[in-house]
């Protein structure tokens, strides 16, 4: 691959760079003590695939119970009327699936529930690897709406992986092209799918659907649609 889902690992430390170094406001990211606690709580990541992420055996309102009690978000009190608004953040009924199973939510549901566990230590960046890629079309659009619209009321940071230049366009302000681990390509969205100026971009850009009209044929298709 490019090397998109390594940097999302290298990110939130799932994986360690074999080389180099990963810098936050110019200093490197701590190794240990409270503020690789903070930076921790600071980056949180949604998966490509909702039906692995969430742990089969535990409730939603565990899941999302569960940073909040490590990362101390709330007082315990509160603790259960943050999971509700939580859920009912990411549209979703908290009376419905706060005591629910993963497996008895549908895969939008689940990427929903995921995004919301994400948001409970409150960070400032969220690491979306491929978050619809998985999902039926026809929910699609719902999943990247909800994160447009956290992104822009909280002020949330998104950080969007995908290989699918039409929801990148939709959904970017600006676009970083890598190609085996190096940046070919960076520039606003825009000038970066319509004018690409390196050959690589130009490749996946002939190589995929029109980005002018293949999200628009996405958009008309799930219009109206519920998750």
């Amino acid at each position: 691959g490019s090397g998109k889902s390594t940097i999302a690992k290298i990110l939130t430390q799932l994986e360690t760079p074999t080389s180099g170094q990963v810098l936050l406001d110019g200093a490197p990211i701590p190794r240990s003590g409270k503020r690789l606690r903070k930076y921790r709580q600071q980056l949180r990541m949604v998966f490509q695939d909702p039906f692995a992420s969430l742990n089969p055996s535990h409730s939603i309102r565990h899941h999302i119970e569960r940073p909040l009690r490590l990362d101390d978000v709330v007082p315990r009190a509160e603790i259960d009327d943050e999971v509700r608004r939580l859920l009912q953040r990411v549209r979703l009924d908290a009376d419905a699936v706060i005591d629910r199973r993963p497996h008895e939510l549908s895969g939008g549901q689940r990427q929903r529930v995921a995004i919301a566990r994400a948001l409970a230590s409150r960070p400032a960046l969220l690491v979306a690897d491929e978050p619809v890629s998985m999902l039926d079309v026809s929910i699609r659009l719902g999943v990247l709406n909800l994160l447009a619209e956290l992104q822009s009321q909280e002020g949330l940071g998104v950080l969007y992986i995908t290989h699918d230049l039409a929801t990148a366009r939709h959904f970017s302000d600006e676009i970083i092209v890598l190609n085996q681990g190096r940046i070919v390509e960076h520039g606003p969205a825009d000038d970066v799918i319509l004018r690409p100026q390196d050959p690589y971009t130009r490749e996946l850009r002939a190589a995929s659907p029109d980005p002018e009209t293949h999200f628009g044929a996405m958009t008309a298709s799930t219009s109206g649609g519920a998750l």
